[in-house]
């Protein structure tokens, strides 16, 4: 008697659950879709300005990025995602420079953090928000973010040119000046040590 019982009373759960499971079922097919048609609507589709994506250096109208390839966010990131070449090339005026050679960055190891963009001293790293960055093989995730020539070193203006010219000029008449101080100490210590060994007059009449 108990089995039949129990059987009819999960006949009737299984009923109700049935009905319930229709009425949202029901419910869907008069409910307004919302489906966004990825990737036709790509153009339309809106992404937040703050979602990090991919990492970029940042270039202006010109071409030029603020990148000084002093490495910090390389150390900074903690899986080892940058990887950056630099150079040395020599400035007109004659001093070395180091300069960004190559900026690799491998977004498939890339965690998202910030790190390399937050203390950066010269803000030249930014993320951007596009996310359609799928590719079929790993290798391609590597990247180099300096993707334009690097540019050589401009020349000097005429301003700089005339700078220098001064600073050189000044320099040399501190060297003069300095070489006149140190002959006339060098004539000044020698008259006391001549006076001091020349024979007396009254020795001379004697």
């Amino acid at each position: 008697m108990g089995s039949v019982k129990d059987y009819f009373s999960s006949l009737g759960a299984g009923i109700s659950s049935l009905l319930k499971g229709m009425q949202v079922t029901g419910k869907e097919f008069i409910t307004p879709k919302i489906t966004e048609k990825y990737p036709e609507d790509r153009e339309t589709v809106h992404v937040p300005e703050r979602f990090r994506a991919i990492l970029q250096l940042k270039y202006d109208a010109d071409g030029n990025h603020k990148c000084i390839a002093c490495g910090i966010c390389q150390r900074n990131c903690p899986n080892g995602t940058i990887s950056l070449t630099t150079k040395m090339v020599t400035t007109f005026d004659g001093k070395q420079k180091r300069k960004l050679d190559k900026y690799m960055y491998d977004l498939g190891s890339c965690t998202f953090c910030q790190l390399c963009v937050t203390t950066c001293p010269q803000d030249a790293l930014e993320f951007k928000n596009d996310f359609e960055q799928a590719v079929f093989t790993r290798d391609k995730l590597v990247k180099k973010l300096n993707y334009l020539p690097e540019k050589e070193e401009p020349a000097p203006t005429p301003e700089q040119i005339a700078k220098m010219q001064a600073e050189r000029e000044a320099k040399i008449a501190a060297a003069k000046a300095a070489a006149a101080a140190k002959k006339a100490a060098a004539e000044a210590s020698q008259k006391p040590a001549e006076a001091k060994g020349a024979p007396s007059k009254d020795s001379t009449e004697k």
